[in-house]
């Protein structure tokens, strides 16, 4: 059996964060930054034109979701102890446990994730561009979508969708 896909890997796509990693054990770092990296695969049927997808239309995309990301404080908003609170003066509260937070809350952005893992982040930038994909080009034919999200140079988290 045949496969076609494409692999996107390019300097700047990539975002820059804040975030703190929630222990098994109920421990955590400390608040600190990552330069994280971004490469997508994606796998299909190889159209009468010889292309998966247009390199040139999927880069915009994977691009506007690190933008969207970048020079945030990411928080982890489905983890069940870590609290925060949209303040009306324009500031979020984050609290775990004994550690308290205040940012200014165009600062901060909130993911249904359970984990600032670069594995949550990876499935989180997944489903975004799976689902972008999906709005963008309809009828697309997408059997498998990797997308590896590394915090330093040879060490990532990878998602992986298929298809079924």
């Amino acid at each position: 059996m045949e496969q076609w896909s494409i692999l996107i890997e390019k300097e700047y796509l990539k975002f820059s964060c804040a975030h703190f990693l929630i222990f098994p054990d109920g421990s955590k770092e400390r608040l600190h930054g990552h330069n994280y990296q971004v490469v997508a695969e994606v796998d299909g049927t190889l159209s009468e034109h010889g292309l998966v997808i247009d390199f040139k239309m999927v880069k915009p995309i994977i691009k506007s979701i690190c933008d969207h990301l970048d020079e945030h404080w990411l928080i982890p908003g489905e983890h069940r102890e870590l609290r925060f609170h949209h303040r009306d003066d324009a500031h979020t509260e984050v609290t775990y446990r004994t550690c308290h937070y205040l940012a200014p809350t165009e600062e901060v952005i909130v993911l249904p994730i359970n984990n600032t893992s670069a594995e949550n982040f990876a499935a989180w930038i997944g489903r975004e561009l799976f689902s972008r994909l999906q709005q963008s080009f309809g009828r697309l034919s997408v059997r498998r979508l990797r997308v590896g999200v590394s915090e330093t140079s040879g060490q990532a988290g990878v998602y992986t969708y298929t298809d079924s």
